[in-house]
């Protein structure tokens, strides 16, 4: 039997030992939180104490099936064990194949490029958009953002990133990019000219605070694209992946992208991304537009394509509706629980938020959570906590998790 006591005791200094090393070792554009995890089984992660936590925010919405699947573990052995992790994009690779086929029946899309991330997914959405307008002789087209939408981190991820506290230090960033204001069509309408050459948003924006697209604005705006022979790009890196109840968050409204992008979810912590498309934008790439080193290597898409297996035999999508239909319900508890604190409840599925009132420290509310009842969750913009938790998840995790974030509500 182990001695908790001792477990702690050695957990603590080992963590410390880690926290102290990291801050000299690592760049620090993050600030991280001083635990280190060591193991995981399900939806708990354990640290160097062995201490509990329940995760709902599962790595930033990547681990959608939970941790130690194994059949996901399966699939990582089998071709380790073949000793082919890399070829390069010289050749094909059967894994690539069977995950690009899994993925374009998924998504009723016709091509893929499998990517190393969202970010580089939304790099090669952009170069469509940009080269499937060129084709039609218009260069350099005009891109439609919106505003507090988030789509990552290289430069030109960030032109489309309607966020200026992570835009201004890197400036000027890629011209042409102008930015509406997301679930207002008008204001999409108002920036369309002769030059427009795509309209790129999130589905439902999560860094923005969990605000899904309504079905009037989703509607109009393919509407609008295909008035002017402009191309839609949805980004579902967090929201897609069965998160909305849907394989995608569009397949909610009926409406269709050109493009899509998409990761997190898909390789289950193993790091990769696509991007894809439809019509004549799937064509619109010339060979030597784009590549990639490691992209849709044999190893990663092994993972990938035993992901997409689980999705459709575990009927992960439906799973996420029902239990996201229950930590509705908790979460509307809470808010009239809380009237003084909570100032609104959105989002649907398993991507969801709770908006707390201008004065109430959400940071500290995560922090609390963490240390005192070992709860993850993670916070948005706009004073917002996101649920983001494993897809697998069940009721009695949900009960658990609301208990845990009472307490820590009642404290304040």
């Amino acid at each position: 039997m182990r001695f908790m006591d001792d477990s702690i005791v050695k957990g603590t200094v080992v963590n410390d030992r880690l926290v102290k090393e990291g801050e000299e070792v690592l760049y620090k554009t993050y600030n991280r939180f001083p635990v280190v995890f060591d193991h995981a089984d399900g939806v708990y992660l354990f640290d160097e104490g062995d201490n509990r936590y329940l995760d709902f925010g599962a790595g930033i919405a990547v681990c959608g099936l939970g941790y130690k699947n194994l059949l996901i573990q399966d699939a990582m052995v089998s071709q380790i064990e073949k000793g082919l992790l890399h070829t390069s994009n010289l050749f094909y690779n059967e894994p690539a194949i069977e995950a690009g086929e899994k993925l374009l029946k998924a998504s009723e899309m016709d091509k893929v490029f499998f990517t190393n991330s969202g970010t580089e997914a939304i790099e090669g959405a952009l170069k469509i958009a940009r080269r499937y307008q060129f084709n039609k002789g218009k260069p350099g087209c005009e891109i439609i953002a919106m505003k507090d939408s988030f789509h990552g981190r290289s430069v030109g991820a960030l032109s489309v990133t309607g966020n200026q506290h992570y835009q201004e230090p890197f400036a000027p960033l890629m011209p042409g990019i102008k930015f509406a204001t997301f679930n207002d069509l008008d204001s999409v309408k108002a920036l369309v000219n002769a030059n427009t050459g795509a309209i790129i948003m999130e589905t439902i924006q999560g860094e923005g605070g969990i605000y899904p697209a309504t079905e009037e604005f989703i509607k109009g705006v393919r509407a609008l694209c295909d008035e002017h022979d402009m191309l839609l790009i949805l980004d579902e890196i967090q929201c897609g992946m069965g998160r909305s109840g849907r394989m995608f968050a569009w397949q909610r409204y009926g409406v269709k992208p050109d493009v899509m992008t998409v990761a997190k979810a898909l390789g289950n912590g193993v790091p990769i991304g696509a991007f894809l498309a439809c019509g004549e934008a799937a064509s619109a790439m010339k060979p030597g537009d784009h590549g990639s080193t490691y992209g849709g290597n044999p190893f990663v898409c092994s993972v990938a394509s035993a992901v997409l297996d689980v999705f459709k035999e575990a009927e992960i999508p439906q799973h996420a509706e029902l239990m996201g239909g229950y930590l509705d319900e908790k979460l509307e508890d809470l808010k009239e629980k809380y009237p003084s604190l909570i100032a609104d409840h959105r989002g649907v599925g398993l991507i969801q938020g709770l908006e707390f009132k201008e004065g109430v420290d959400v940071g500290k509310i995560v922090s609390d959570c963490l240390t005192k009842e070992h709860l993850i969750l993670i916070s948005a913009l706009h004073n917002t906590i996101r649920f983001v938790p494993p897809l697998v998840i069940e009721k009695t995790h949900i009960d658990e998790m609301t208990a845990r974030l009472d307490r820590v509500l009642g404290s304040l």
